[in-house]
């Protein structure tokens, strides 16, 4: 299967899937199993669900959109994985009236965060998913991103605004509940009984360049997606990513 993070959209993708696939491939040499249980709460349509299965581990998506989950099938069928995607109708609160508690050996949280009521409680939900041995993918909305993204739109009070707000949000229109910072996702990752195992900052450039640029220099996009997988790791830009990424590891998978 060919790589599924490389056309324009990667640039939004790429880090995160590099971080996944290598924890996925740990987990596989860990555990000496070749197909692992993969739970993607919030999956959506696939994005990351369907390459994933295109790796051979069996995923099940957890999602209250019945129109994306609907895609998710025509999407997963269009790529040959349709026996190895499961779409459940369902959210984080209320994840184990339709999954299994303690049954997967990953657990994505991508974009999902933001939206929960309490995020601590969010991140203990789908930590419960895990077994012994596990890794938790945790994506969420960055708060410096924001904050950025606003200063230069010229809302300048807005950007202002976020910095001092507890949940991250630039004003009423906000129509994100939450952002962080990376050190407060990494001790809700840590709150919930993980180990983290890395902290990526995702587009910290791809949003602040114009797309134009992108689209019409020769060997900008692969140019673009080198710098932020080299930007990816440094800590000096996890406070301006628009997205962070956090992986998190059980005890059991630290020691296996």
């Amino acid at each position: 299967m060919s790589d599924p993070m490389r056309p324009r959209a990667s640039l939004r993708t790429a880090v995160v899937w590099e971080v996944l696939k290598d924890a996925l491939d740990r987990r596989v040499k860990a555990t000496g199993r070749e197909s692992l249980d993969v739970l993607d709460t919030g999956g959506g349509s696939g994005n990351f669900a369907v390459p994933v299965a295109g790796l051979g581990h069996r995923v099940t998506v957890v999602d209250p959109s019945p129109n994306a989950l609907f895609a998710l099938e025509r999407r997963a069928a269009e790529a040959g994985v349709a026996d190895r995607v499961k779409g459940v109708q369902g959210d984080a609160h209320g994840l184990f009236d339709v999954v299994e508690r303690g049954g997967y050996d990953a657990v994505l949280c991508h974009g999902v965060l933001e939206y929960v009521d309490h995020p601590a409680e969010g991140v203990r939900n789908v930590v419960d998913a895990l077994r012994p041995e596990g890794v938790l993918s945790l994506l969420a909305a960055g708060l410096g991103g924001a904050v950025i993204a606003r200063a230069l739109a010229g809302h300048f009070k807005e950007a202002r605004h976020a910095l001092a707000d507890p949940d991250g949000r630039w004003g009423e229109g906000d129509p994100v509940p939450h952002r962080f910072t990376a050190e407060q996702l990494t001790a809700l990752v840590e709150g919930a009984g993980l180990r983290v195992g890395a902290v990526h900052g995702v587009r910290v450039f791809a949003d602040l360049v114009p797309g134009v640029l992108v689209d019409t220099e020769p060997g900008a996009l692969e140019a673009l997606l080198k710098l932020e997988e080299a930007a990816a790791e440094l800590a000096a830009f996890h406070s301006v990513a628009t997205q962070l990424h956090v992986l998190g590891e059980t005890r059991g998978a630290d020691e296996g």
